[in-house]
């Protein structure tokens, strides 16, 4: 795949052109109010897992409108049970779920408490996943995929649910009693990574202890450029509705705007660790500079006090991004901020 989107230097200034609804603060403080009237309900079941040096819990807890959201946490089996460890929240690429309970212990071999959430209604590409989606929108018109369903009014879209789930997963890492519950940090790739930002997001001002994101090359941001550009994967998903239902692009982008990552992240606190594949065309470069370009702008009276970030690029990477040496990075990154 060659370079299709803007130059470097133009990225590193681009911003993106969605609007942010006026009562956009008013929507999700409402969503999240409705969302704690169901106890959260944390319950962590000890499974086995075949791996000596890790020990592994099957997790539920109560998302959006008291759904029962999976999740797998794991924790070093060498750990001292007398001190909590810092917990690094994972969430999961489009289309898949949190998978066997031996498949991904990577942040638990670092030395930290892992919590992987399982995405609901997903998990039937790549792993495996274990949530049904309870709350479909019963008799939208939709595409295939999940892009659009519930796309007729903000509170009845998918990611709506999702959102909260993932801010309520913070808060069941949060309840574990081997959890420092003032050192999380916020991991995801893709779909995961735009989970990241959305909860960071929505964690400013309603959690404390949430430390750093780390947005790997994320999906769900700036929508008006991604409908219009991205070639492959789940931002198609809208084009092709789209071009069955001429007349929905406005009033659509009307809830999209509710849910654009670019208008979340602006709202957080905490530091940042992006990364960016500049041959990616399934979440194009110029939609994640402008989450990151966004991010944490609106978090502080003055820019000098917005929290700190950075993004990796990868010039000749397409949507698998810095894999393997990114990983790398980010063990640094959060090394470095629970130095701090």
């Amino acid at each position: 795949m060659p370079l299709f989107d803007m130059p470097l230097d133009q990225l590193r200034a681009y911003t993106s052109s969605a609007v942010e609804p006026e009562d956009f603060d008013e929507f999700w403080g409402q969503t999240i109010a409705e969302a704690r009237e169901f106890p959260l309900d944390a319950v962590y079941t000890p499974v086995e897992n075949h791996l000596r040096v890790i020990d592994s819990f099957d997790v539920s807890f109560s998302g959006f409108g008291g759904a029962r959201i999976k999740g797998w946490l794991h924790l070093p089996a060498n750990r001292d049970t007398a001190g909590a460890l810092p917990v690094v929240v994972q969430y999961i690429g489009y289309s898949g779920g949190r998978g066997l309970v031996q498949q991904d212990t990577k942040w638990a071999q670092a030395g930290y408490a892992h919590f992987i959430m399982d995405t609901r209604g997903q998990g039937y590409g790549g792993m495996l996943g274990e949530t049904a989606d309870p709350h479909p929108s019963a008799g939208e018109v939709s595409y295939a995929g999940l892009m659009t369903r519930g796309i007729s009014a903000r509170e009845d879209y998918y990611y709506r649910l999702v959102f909260v789930d993932a801010f309520r997963a913070i808060e069941a890492a949060q309840s574990h009693s081997e959890v420092d519950a003032g050192r999380v940090l916020l991991v995801g790739l893709s779909q995961g990574g735009g989970l990241a930002i959305a909860a960071a997001g929505l964690a400013a001002g309603r959690l404390d202890g949430v430390l750093g994101t780390m947005a790997d090359v994320p999906f769900l941001q700036d929508f008006p450029r991604a409908i219009d550009i991205a070639p492959r994967g789940p931002y198609p998903e809208i084009a092709g509705f789209l071009s069955r239902h001429r007349d929905r692009y406005e009033s659509m982008l009307a809830v999209l705007n509710y849910f654009d990552g670019v208008h979340l992240g602006r709202r957080a606190t905490a530091p940042a660790l992006f990364s960016v594949a500049l041959m990616d065309d399934v979440c194009p470069p110029s939609t994640v500079f402008a989450a990151y370009n966004a991010y944490g702008a609106g978090a502080a009276a003055a820019p000098s006090a917005a929290p700190a970030k950075s993004v990796v690029v990868y010039r000749f990477n397409n949507h698998e991004g810095g894999q393997e040496h990114h990983w790398v990075s980010q063990l640094r990154y959060v090394a470095d901020l629970l130095a701090c």
